[in-house]
């Protein structure tokens, strides 16, 4: 991979331009959102987004959605591999007005500032391996990448991108427990934050299901299972199934609001 451009420095830009281990363009309207950057060694702030656009083969477009169509016309101008992360716009869009089926789609989740996102990834039906390739490498370089059907991207943010608020809650929750039963704050998030870990850890040899771990762990007329009864009592698996599904559809009916919005500036054209 050469250079590598990112146009939009918010949090998610921000991260990945970090993250990335290429010479790396940026390019924000807000030079104070671009001004940090400049410290990294690998990392350039360009003056325009056209000097981005000349140096760099391979753009990530980490504007927020609304502002993206104002920069088709600019961005079209150029032949490059697009990779786009923005919110609700699909590759059919993007095709169609970046005039390339060079096209990539990323969603990536906020574990990308610490270099640990999960990734979906999904290319236009067009795109060159050539492309695919380098926006595997590009995603590589701040987490794991997914390889996905557009379709499931809802999906897919019902149990990662938005899972992470749920898993962060679930382990707040857990704290505070510890809290209740005497433990200090500090030594309830040490320990809770840990046996996340030694639990990640587990699943990874994968030897056995989630499920079947958690069964292995509640000895009948133990403590383990005394409190999987008080979760099972209160729903905790259909709550997750319906925290999942009102995330996914949310996305869902998002992407067809935009749709319909673009349909319709199209037909007022």
């Amino acid at each position: 991979m050469k250079h590598v451009g990112v146009v939009g420095c918010g949090t998610m830009g921000n991260a990945i331009a970090r993250s990335l281990q290429v010479p790396t363009v940026v390019y924000d309207l807000s030079a104070s959102a671009t001004a940090p950057l400049a410290a990294y060694e690998h990392i350039s702030v360009a003056s325009s987004l056209a000097e981005l656009l000349q140096r760099c083969d391979t753009i990530l477009l980490a504007v927020k959605p609304q502002t993206l169509p104002a920069l088709y016309e600019e961005l079209a101008a150029y032949k490059r591999t697009w990779v786009s992360i923005a919110a609700g716009i699909n590759l059919a869009e993007l095709t169609r007005s970046l005039e390339s089926e060079n096209v990539v789609r990323l969603m990536p989740n906020i574990g990308a500032s610490v270099q640990q996102s999960v990734t979906a990834l999904a290319a236009a039906p067009g795109c060159s391996p050539r492309a695919i390739e380098a926006a595997t490498a590009l995603a590589k370089s701040f987490g794991v990448v997914v390889p996905i059907a557009e379709s499931l991207f809802s999906a897919f943010i019902g149990i990662s991108g938005s899972a992470i608020a749920y898993m962060l809650l679930f382990i707040h929750a857990l704290t505070e427990g510890g809290v209740a039963e005497g433990i200090s704050s500090a030594v309830a998030s040490e320990i809770v934050t840990e046996t996340l870990q030694s639990t990640i850890a587990l699943l990874k040899t994968g030897k056995k299901s989630p499920a079947a771990l958690a069964a292995s762990v509640c000895s009948e007329g133990g403590t383990t299972i005394e409190g999987v009864r008080v979760l099972e009592a209160d729903n905790f698996h259909e709550t997750v199934l319906k925290a999942v599904h009102a995330a996914s559809d949310k996305s869902k009916r998002m992407e067809a609001q935009r749709r319909t919005h673009t349909e319709n500036e199209e037909e007022d054209d």
